[in-house]
């Protein structure tokens, strides 16, 4: 698989299949998807959805897909794997397909997800994905992962955790903003009164420590934070058999 996200939930493993496989529940969280919508299932077939992703406000790429789960396994864990395609013209991605995996241990439910895909526009769709739409995508599964954590561990909703990392954004924002355009220098050195002369040398110190951990203090911890997830296996990742029935299909 080509991208592969890890978090670990400390929390219940019904909990997190729930709000993972309740599609109602699933476009709270991920950032992904605007909306998710299963469509009238066929006995002994897999369950078929419809998906939006709202990329402008005036875009929104649509497709379909499918989707099978073991939710009773031997070993305690449990799967889900889905393949996928967008029709759209305008959509970078043409198909793929991904599983999720539902791994127990002691302290709560290691959740990760191995998934690939295939671009389209040619040569011109592979080099913008391998440039941009990959760390991107990558990026925002591992945020909307960190959401879903937050939701499970905190009570935070996914609606508040935005908010949140919305306001902190804009709060790094402007400190990090602050902090280049020395326009706060100026007063500082003059509230200095008679050490002035002190603060003259040391604002720029101020300056680039400020600047420093407004790109890379901690965030909150009702912040979700795409650095929270691992992003490399730490064994060999392999898909479930229950992807290989629906890509057979």
């Amino acid at each position: 698989m080509g991208l592969y996200v890890e978090a670990h939930v400390r929390g219940d493993l019904d909990d997190l299949w729930a709000r993972t496989q309740d599609p109602a529940q699933h476009q709270r969280w991920d950032l992904r998807f605007t909306s998710i919508d299963y469509l009238p299932r066929v006995e002994g077939e897999p369950q078929r959805f419809r998906y939006a992703t709202r990329v402008l406000p005036f875009l929104t790429v649509a497709g379909t897909g499918a989707c099978a789960g073991e939710k009773e396994r031997p070993d305690g864990t449990r799967t889900s794997a889905l393949r996928f395609a967008s029709p759209h013209p305008l959509s970078l991605l043409a198909e793929g397909s991904g599983y999720w995996r539902y791994v127990p241990d002691a302290d709560g439910v290691r959740f990760l997800t191995g998934y690939d895909y295939r671009p389209r526009w040619g040569r011109f769709g592979a080099v913008a994905d391998r440039l941009l739409f990959r760390p991107l995508i990558g990026w925002a599964t591992a945020w909307s992962f960190d959401r879903l954590r937050i939701w499970l561990e905190r009570g935070v909703t996914p609606e508040r955790a935005l908010r949140h990392w919305l306001a902190e954004c804009a709060v790094r924002g402007f400190v990090l903003l602050a902090a280049c355009s020395g326009t706060v220098y100026g007063a500082l050195v003059d509230a200095a009164g008679p050490l002035a002369p002190l603060a003259l040398y040391s604002t720029p110190v101020l300056a680039v420590v400020a600047a420093l951990l407004a790109l890379f203090a901690p965030p909150l911890p009702g912040t979700p934070a795409a650095r929270r997830c691992l992003r490399t296996p730490i064994a060999q990742a392999r898909a479930p058999r229950v992807l290989a029935t629906l890509e057979q299909r």
